[in-house]
């Protein structure tokens, strides 16, 4: 009898395990033991559990085996949301909103209804939006060291638009893309949309293995490199100059172009000098509104070299034009009156206090954080799984995201990351001790 073939094997299993034949936490063959019982190569069977963890089905533990994934949390690009109990917190994604905003809105929006011309609102702008408004965030952008010309600065329906244009705009199908080996979930799924070829990169301590991503671009045709220099999701982390010097000479010398992420940037008061200002015809930079005013204001920014912009206002073209004229204006009023400055120091003053009540709630624990931003990356025991963790915590009414979501390449670490924003500042201690508790009674 002729062996079934690898994509049958694959269904077989993911039929077994969406239907609860094969039980969340179930220890898996071995690839040898799975090999010889199917009558396939070992790499064969290598292939078979890449595709189902691929799919999120199952999860790979070094040194202990494949066991079946529990998904509760925010376990990946679609992650599953429901909990068995009540809502107690949501850890896995960040929506800060200061108080008093809903006020602002209301007399931002009845000063915009009073201006002269409301009626423009409803017209259609430009891809990547007017002059003036572009001049704005040209102004807003110099605070931060990206120095650019309006001309230069396409607006967009919030940053993950802007990093889908910029993509767009630089690559094509079967394109290498160097990203860290952990890195912002977003950029996994545009990479699967446009069908590139991701990279991990190895990640310190500190920041990317800067000798691994120069060994790579040496071998491999890297068309870009994506990177979060300034407050890295998840890890925290702010590239010194030394880095940053390093990354935009590797660009230099291999001729690819650095995707600069500034999304958390304004959470480090005093930063180094952005990527952009260090080597500007070799970098875009992506950035937005929606975690430092507010995430339901989808307005976003990409700022390209010259030599991009007409490639990338029809990639905006053809796909959602920018932002919309009255998103535009609500955004643009803000930057231009220092309501986003003001909000900004409220978010690195909130951020700061609850790394503090994260600090004393964790102690002890294996925690990875920037002091003054709203991520927390949590290492787990030995014998802890993270989809296993998820779910605990899921039963405590609390969701988190596991390393999977982040995880670019085929190791996945035994890692949770919190997101501390969106619970209450009174009520997070009572939060973070009731995980900590959770956590540490999941037996060996």
């Amino acid at each position: 009898m002729r062996p079934p073939s690898y994509k049958a094997i694959v269904d077989e299993f993911a039929a077994a395990i969406r239907s609860g034949a094969l039980p969340a936490g179930t220890r898996l063959p071995t690839h040898r033991v799975l090999a010889r019982e199917r009558r396939i190569a070992l790499a064969t069977a290598t292939r078979v559990y890449t595709e189902l963890a691929a799919a999120g089905l199952v999860v790979g533990e070094q040194g202990r085996g494949t066991f079946v994934r529990t998904r509760s949390g925010y376990d990946g690009i679609e992650p599953s949301r429901a909990l068995p109990v009540p809502r107690v917190a949501d850890l896995s994604f960040n929506q800060p909103l200061a108080p008093g905003q809903g006020d602002l809105l209301r007399q931002a929006l009845r000063t915009l209804a009073s201006s002269g011309d409301a009626e423009a609102l409803l017209r259609q702008h430009p891809p990547g939006g007017h002059r003036h408004d572009r001049a704005v965030v040209a102004g807003y952008l110099l605070g931060r060291g990206v120095d650019t010309a309006p001309e230069n600065v396409l607006l967009t329906s919030g940053a993950q638009q802007a990093l889908d244009c910029v993509l767009r705009t630089l690559t094509r199908p079967g394109d290498v893309l160097a990203v860290d080996a952990l890195s912002y979930p977003g950029v996994k799924l545009l990479a699967a949309a446009h069908g590139l070829d991701l990279a991990p990169v190895p990640v310190t301590a500190t920041g990317p293995d800067l000798d691994a991503l120069e060994w790579l671009c040496r071998a491999r045709p890297v068309r870009a490199v994506y990177t979060m220099p300034t407050v890295h999701n998840p890890l925290g982390w702010v590239l010194d100059r030394a880095q940053r010097d390093r990354l935009a000479a590797i660009a230099t010398a291999r001729g690819c172009t650095l995707i600069e992420d500034g999304t958390y940037a304004f959470l480090e008061a005093s930063p180094p000098p952005p990527l952009h200002a260090l080597a500007p015809e070799h970098t875009c930079y992506v950035a937005g509104l929606s975690k430092n005013v507010a995430p339901g204001l989808r307005f976003g920014f990409a700022v390209l070299p010259g030599r991009l912009l007409r490639a990338a206002t029809s990639s905006l073209r053809a796909a959602a034009w920018g932002a919309p004229g009255l998103v535009t204006a609500l955004a643009t009023g803000w930057l231009a009156d220092g309501t986003v400055a003001r909000l900004e120091r409220h978010r690195r003053a909130d951020a700061t206090a609850r790394q503090r009540v994260a600090a004393t709630a964790l102690a002890g624990l294996d925690v990875t954080a920037h002091p003054a931003s709203y991520l927390v990356w949590l290492g787990l025991a030995e014998h802890q799984r993270p989809d296993q963790v998820a779910a605990v915590l899921a039963g405590e009414g609390i969701l988190v995201s596991t390393a999977d979501a982040f995880a670019t390449g085929p190791h996945h670490p035994r890692a949770v990351r919190l997101a501390l924003a969106t619970p209450p500042l009174d009520a997070l201690a009572g939060v973070l001790g009731r995980l900590r508790t959770a956590v540490e009674a999941i037996p060996p």
